[in-house]
Parts: structure tokens; sequence; C-alpha cells
């Protein structure tokens, strides 16, 4: 920090020559983009399964069912902020031993929305879903060896689950249910 009429009271970070605000937007946002995409490849496969349904009439019944329960749960979202947040004064000191204090401060809470239907549309499409014979299942990723050992093929069957199924996830959004040999 700078003394008198100079002083700095923030940090602003530089750019490169020739690098223009689109462009570090642009680099930052494929990276957090593919640090999300990661992320979600790790995740464990969440569906609904019945043994023998074919894939696509699961995700058609899905579909049917989010639907049904958003008409019958509509979205009922609220704008909600949390508290302020009070930053304490603050002293500075230099090498030479010059102070100065710069004083408190309340720094405005947070303003979201929540959508206060969320858990009861959710609840709404489970039981829907289990009317049709369906039940929520989460699958752990499979073991790397397994993934080398499997073939490349989306599941288009949903199999009988064991102890050892697990899932592979591919870049194209489709997966694969493994029974793994016990």
């Amino acid at each position: 920090m700078a003394e008198g009429l100079w002083a700095v009271n923030s940090i602003v970070l530089g750019r490169k020559a020739g690098q223009t605000a689109t462009m570090w937007s642009l680099r930052h946002l494929l990276m957090v983009f593919g640090a999300f995409s990661v992320l979600v490849s790790c995740a464990p496969l969440s569906i609904y399964h019945k043994e023998g349904a074919q894939v696509t009439r699961m995700q058609t019944d899905l579909l049917d069912c989010e639907i049904a329960a958003l008409s019958d749960v509509p979205v009922n979202n609220q704008i909600r902020q949390e508290p302020p947040i009070y930053v304490p004064a603050r002293r500075y000191c230099d090498a030479a031993g010059r102070c100065h204090s710069v004083g408190g401060y309340f720094e405005q809470g947070r303003i979201y929305t929540v959508d206060l239907n969320a858990d009861l549309r959710g609840r709404a499409e489970a039981q829907c879903m289990a009317q049709r014979g369906y039940q929520p299942v989460t699958l752990p990723n499979c073991p790397s060896n397994v993934f080398r050992a499997a073939p490349k093929t989306e599941t288009r069957v949903l199999p009988r689950l064991t102890e050892q199924s697990c899932a592979i996830k591919y870049q194209d959004g489709s997966w694969q249910i493994v029974n793994q040999a016990g």
C-alpha cells in the first residue's frame, strides 16, 4: 500500500499486451466450463431404473413425469437477500511506520432466488416414476480397469443391477451400465 495522494486501495489484475477484456473473459469461461464438465463426468450416475425397460422408454416416461410434476406443482420463485456483512475498520502501516486507518463499512448481502416448490415437484416426479414401475438409483463410476476393458457401447435396455454394477459416462451424454464380475 502506498501513502498520500497516490494511495492504492485495491489490487487490479493487469492484462498481457494485446489481450482484450473479451479474450480474458472467454478464456476464463472456457476454463470454468472445462472444470465443470470434468466434475460432472466424475459424479455418479443417478437415473430411474426398471429392469428390462428400454432407456428411450425410461427417458420418455421421465419427461412425461417432469411435465406432469411441473403442471401440478408450478415454480414458485421468491427473491431473498442474505443479511449485510460488516467489515471492521483496518489499520495500514508502511515500512517507515506511518499508519492510517480505513473506516469500517457494510457489504450488501447476496440477493438470490429460491423456488419454494422445487422439493415438492421433485417428490411428485419421483411418485409418478414409481407409479410406472421405476425406482431411483445411483451407480458409482466404474474403476479405470473396468472402463478400459468394457466394450464402448451405450446401454439401450436397463439391465439387472447387482452390488458390483457401475456406470461409464460418455462425453456425448450417453452412459453404459456394467455389471462387474464379482
